[in-house]
């Protein structure tokens, strides 16, 4: 499996989306600005891994990712990180205002979870994951001002990055109907992999720059892996998170190669 968007993903995503208005416009605008679709990738990849086709997760997968826009959306708003470019193109609060901004973000959120309506198990996974994701959201609004400690860095990050990662392996897993030892190690991949992506995404704040990153460089410099630990023992930390992830799913064969590839993607990606 490729790390990139896949077209199933972009079609589901535009058949469920609504087509007119202003609030259609802001919707889309935001879901199709770019990204690679990691996090519905990660769904495709446990029904995989599982011995299902793809297809049996396409719901969860396009809803994860309507759940993930919209935490970007209101991300980049004036009271939170006040960003003017996502993915090189200007945010959707600049493009369209703050007001229809938010309401693009909320209504992104609602049909997300009406989408999935049908697999009760798998939703509410996804809304304990988008509460632990708020949470974490406050925890870091309290870091801006004061220098976290490592320990309460990888918290604030189970909450903001991990959680809605493992949603995606564990929500496909009980869709799929896996049993639960096979839950139990997709769940440890997830906090793992989640981990490792945000440090990457530390380090790159750190050693990319804005044309490659599509966003401005060292927004999060002050607060992130590198700032605290330093930018070497980051990237030790992030290979260590990155083979956990990997060892957590030994159990699995090779159907489970695509999750091996994601987590290698993840150390290596240099965007």
């Amino acid at each position: 499996m490729k790390i990139r968007a896949l077209p199933s993903v972009d079609k589901g995503l535009a058949r469920l989306l609504p087509k007119k208005g202003k609030l259609a416009r802001a919707m889309r605008y935001s879901v199709f600005a770019g990204g690679k679709r990691f996090r519905p990738l990660l769904c495709l990849a446990v029904a995989k891994a599982l011995g299902h086709s793809p297809r049996k997760v396409m719901l969860f997968a396009c809803a994860v990712e309507m759940i993930h826009t919209f935490t970007l959306i209101h991300d980049d708003l004036p009271a939170m990180d006040n960003a003017d470019l996502r993915r090189g193109k200007p945010t959707c609060h600049k493009v369209f205002g703050e007001g229809l901004a938010i309401l693009a973000g909320d209504a992104l959120n609602t049909l997300a979870f009406n989408v999935i309506a049908g697999y009760p198990a798998a939703l509410k996974e996804l809304s304990d994951a988008l509460l632990r994701v708020v949470e974490g959201q406050v925890a870091d609004l309290g870091s801006v001002k004061r220098k976290p400690a490592l320990k309460e860095l990888v918290a604030i990050h189970k909450w903001k990055t991990a959680a809605l990662l493992r949603a995606c392996v564990r929500g496909s897993a009980l869709i799929c109907k896996a049993p639960a030892g096979k839950v139990k190690a997709l769940t440890a991949y997830a906090e793992h992999l989640g981990l490792a992506f945000q440090i990457a995404d530390d380090i790159l704040d750190v050693t990319s720059t804005r044309k490659e990153l599509g966003k401005p460089v060292g927004a999060d410099v002050k607060k992130g892996f590198p700032f605290i630990i330093g930018l070497e023992r980051s990237k030790l930390m992030l290979n260590d998170e990155a083979i956990k992830a990997i060892k957590a799913i030994k159990i699995f064969d090779k159907k489970a190669d695509p999750l091996r590839e994601m987590a290698g993607f993840v150390v290596m990606r240099k965007i």
